[in-house]
């Protein structure tokens, strides 16, 4: 018989908010922020509108055993902030690497949020990957920015396909050693 390996999620700590393991709990907001579409669009996975059972189904993927993607909340409750303002996850690929994935409720734009999580991420390396890897799509500039701000490297252009405008979108791709 064949031990199978548990992967555990660390919490990480910063001086805004914590990124902790998604629960139970985090599917009404998780879904209220979802299903603006001005946070769809600027995802590949997030259709919209959301259908029945899609965050339930997301949340237990995150919450499993064995899975490929970490998810953490982005929980401002410790400096009285809102218990979700987004998400960030990384998804194990080959060669000791990652691929680093964030959405941001909308109230939270512009607040910086998006590049402490990215950079808190990336501080902890919770994987302990050699590289991680992004792209974004080429008309949310803003993400870019958040990226390069943390220190991913533009490789260069690529699409991607996005299920909320039902489309292939134009990306760029970065990554960052670490």
């Amino acid at each position: 018989m064949e031990m199978e390996k548990i992967v555990t999620q660390n919490v990480i700590e910063t001086e805004r908010f914590v990124l902790r393991p998604l629960r139970r709990s985090d599917m009404g907001l998780i879904e209220m922020y979802t299903s603006d579409l001005r946070v769809a669009r600027n995802t590949q996975s997030i259709p919209h509108p959301i259908p029945p059972g899609m965050t339930e189904a997301f949340v237990a993927r995150a919450m499993a055993d064995e899975r490929e993607e970490d998810v953490w909340a982005m929980d401002g409750l410790k400096s009285g902030g809102a218990e979700i303002m987004g998400l960030i996850s990384l998804t194990r690929m080959d060669r000791n690497q990652s691929e680093v994935g964030y959405w941001v409720a909308p109230h939270f734009w512009n607040t910086g949020l998006a590049s402490d999580a990215v950079q808190a991420l990336v501080d902890a390396n919770p994987m302990d990957n050699a590289t991680m890897f992004a792209s974004v799509f080429q008309d949310n500039p803003a993400s870019a920015r958040v990226l390069t701000h943390c220190g991913f490297e533009y490789l260069g252009d690529a699409e991607g396909f996005s299920v909320a405008r039902d489309a292939t979108v134009p990306t760029w791709t970065y990554s960052r050693k670490l």
